[in-house]
């Protein structure tokens, strides 16, 4: 333990070593970077100057694209599995890099000009491809089928400019996300506008091709118009939909947000092989952490391999039962008690897929309240699902939302 003179302020040590505050209360939720001090009272960090090594080559880690659960085998694990994880993260980067500059070189060759940056007056302004991937992100989350005919409101994205904020929120009930996107000019306010989802994504697929988005709720208008330069996008609040244009009905997603329990479970997985694992199943998947013994280890691309090992002395799995699939198991990060808990892969699987960045961080209270997921590459979007029990008949659940 370092002398007192010695503890730096969460602060000072972030300067020192590159990382954002909010990266290190992450990696300390996470387990791989814990401080060398918390005041009982404050709660405020203290971090000790020999923490600084770890610290920066977990930004480094991090830098390099790779997952916390591959971070953490770097940092703790043994050198040879710590070896094998960078070769192949190596081998990854290189096949995406290849991948990527096919791509963009098609569509540079297709480009005949870069697009203006033009804009006008606007209670907000953000990017283009900022939008639209915020929009992207929470659409999903808005009901459809039975859902949204009984409730239209939750057939719409609701827009809020409040705080100097652009919020998109949706929700069906069973799922809520929530994109917060602070804009580069902001004006006026506060208004709130609900968008069909379907409205909304058309926009989504518009804003995506501007650089910047002027966002306009002007006066008394029942509807929202985005400016890019002389382009013009008008929705009309609910999208036409009869009686789904009042944002005062949605629900208060705040209240919500603020009523969540702290979460006694987190658990870091990777997130694309998560959603992987799940898709393809129907009806209640469980998840349970376990010991790392016999049985199968899921890699990045989810087929399943032997433990070995190097895999048991790696850390606690992941095991995903049910849902008509065979058994997969995957490494985590896993902090609190014992943990078992059941999914709808048709709620789950969505939010995973509106996930950014290769983590995905489970914050579960209990197995019956809502679990937060979010990642650390992005705190602005935040997913709420609800799980099921394992004895109920979700995919009765699943079919009367897309029941249309």
């Amino acid at each position: 333990m370092d002398d007192p003179e010695q503890l730096l302020t969460i602060g000072v040590f972030a300067r020192r070593v590159g990382l954002a505050p909010s990266a290190l209360r992450f990696y300390d939720d996470c387990g791989l970077l814990r401080p060398a001090r918390v005041d009982a009272v404050t709660g405020y960090r203290r971090y000790g100057t020999g923490q600084a090594a770890r610290a920066v080559k977990l930004r480094q880690l991090r830098a390099a694209g790779l997952p916390l659960v591959d971070a953490a085998v770097v940092l703790d694990g043994p050198e040879d599995t710590a070896y094998g994880v960078l070769r192949a993260h190596l081998e990854r980067t290189r096949r995406t890099a290849d991948e990527a500059r096919v791509v963009v070189e098609g569509l540079l060759r297709e480009t005949s000009g870069a697009p203006e940056d033009h804009g006008s007056w606007a209670w907000a302004r953000v990017g283009g491809a900022e939008l639209a991937s915020a929009v992207r992100q929470v659409a999903p989350a808005a009901a459809i089928g039975a859902a949204r005919e009984e409730f239209p409101v939750l057939g719409c994205v609701l827009l809020e400019l409040v705080d100097g904020e652009v919020r998109w929120v949706a929700t069906d009930r069973y799922r809520l996300a929530v994109r917060v996107l602070r804009p580069d000019g902001f004006e006026g306010g506060p208004r709130r506008v609900l968008i069909g989802a379907d409205a909304a994504r058309r926009l989504a697929e518009w804003a995506v091709r501007q650089v910047a988005v002027d966002i306009e709720c002007a006066g008394d208008a029942a509807g929202v118009r985005l400016r890019s330069g002389a382009d013009c996008r008008e929705v009309w609040e609910g999208a036409g939909r009869s009686g789904s244009g009042d944002a005062d009905r949605f629900p208060d997603y705040r209240l919500m947000l603020t009523g969540l329990e702290t979460g006694r479970h987190r658990v870091i997985v990777d997130r694309v092989g998560l959603r992987g694992a799940m898709t393809g199943r129907t009806g209640p998947v469980s998840l349970a952490v376990v010991g790392a013994g016999q049985g199968h280890v899921a890699d990045a691309g989810c087929s399943a391999v032997p433990v070995t090992t190097a895999d048991r002395a790696a850390g606690p799995v992941l095991e995903l039962t049910g849902g008509g699939r065979e058994p997969v198991r995957m490494r985590v990060v896993h902090t609190g008690p014992g943990l078992r808990i059941a999914f709808d892969p048709a709620v789950l699987v969505p939010a995973l897929e509106a996930g950014v960045g290769p983590d995905a961080l489970l914050e579960i209270a209990a197995p019956d309240r809502p679990v937060l997921v979010r990642s650390a590459d992005q705190g602005s979007f935040t997913t709420l699902v609800m799980p099921v029990r394992e004895d109920t008949g979700a995919a009765d659940d699943a079919a009367e939302r897309t029941d249309g």
